[in-house]
């Protein structure tokens, strides 16, 4: 992956904004935003999706945190292809990348980076499994104005009769994209996700996140790194 660029002293956390993390619908306790994470969603050129993923499984040797990143690809959903979420520690900082050789072949047709507060890499890893597998939903949201309290308390609910444990992890927008929350939930397998929406029969949960949730997008994808 390419390495950011221009230092962002506004992105140096002090602060806590509020706990915004949940297992899953299991019922654990939920931890707070302390670290920073760069979100990028891509948009492969048409026929260089492969060489696409090739590149952004690369991560830069320079990024401050080796190792610490997720690759999900689009099964169904949004218009993007790859959404990668990097962590980047407490702090970040970009530098500029120099241009790519005028003969390589362009495998992005677009990309959109935001820097987003999040939980520590240990408590996405455990809500994500730590490794390439399962079946995740990557939703953006913009809260209805007035409603981001009541927007992050529906996102981050937790159903106590569900029989599907979810990892669950919700990213607050610090720069970057028009949205204000990334929810990232992950299932073991097609099964459990299957199971669990079969289950969703009253709708309650999806009209409580409708009436705080102005625009909102939901794709569906699996892990490659």
């Amino acid at each position: 992956m390419k390495q950011l660029n221009v230092l962002l002293v506004g992105l140096v956390i002090g602060l806590t904004a509020g706990p915004t993390f949940a297992q899953g619908r299991g019922g654990a306790a939920q931890a707070a935003n302390t670290d920073i994470y760069h979100v990028e969603f891509v948009k492969a050129t048409p026929g260089q999706a492969l060489a696409a993923a090739t590149e952004l499984l690369k991560q830069d040797p320079k990024a401050p945190m080796q190792g610490h990143v997720l690759v999900l690809r689009h099964q169904e959903g949004d218009d993007w292809d790859y959404c990668v979420i990097e962590h980047l520690g407490t702090k970040a900082t970009v530098e500029i990348t120099p241009p790519a050789a005028p003969s390589q072949t362009p495998t992005m047709a677009w990309h959109n980076d935001s820097f987003v507060v999040g939980p520590s890499w240990a408590e996405v890893q455990r809500a994500t499994g730590g490794a390439a597998s399962g079946v995740y939903v990557v939703s953006t949201h913009r809260a209805v104005p007035g409603h981001r309290d009541q927007l992050v308390a529906t996102l981050n609910q937790v159903d106590a009769a569900a029989k599907i444990k979810i990892g669950h992890v919700l990213f607050t927008h610090l720069e970057g994209g028009s949205w204000q929350y990334l929810s990232l939930d992950r299932y073991d397998s097609w099964s459990d996700f299957a199971t669990d929406h079969s289950g969703a029969v009253s709708g309650q949960g999806w009209a409580d996140t409708r009436s705080h949730s102005a625009s909102h997008t939901d794709t569906i994808a699996d892990r490659l790194k």
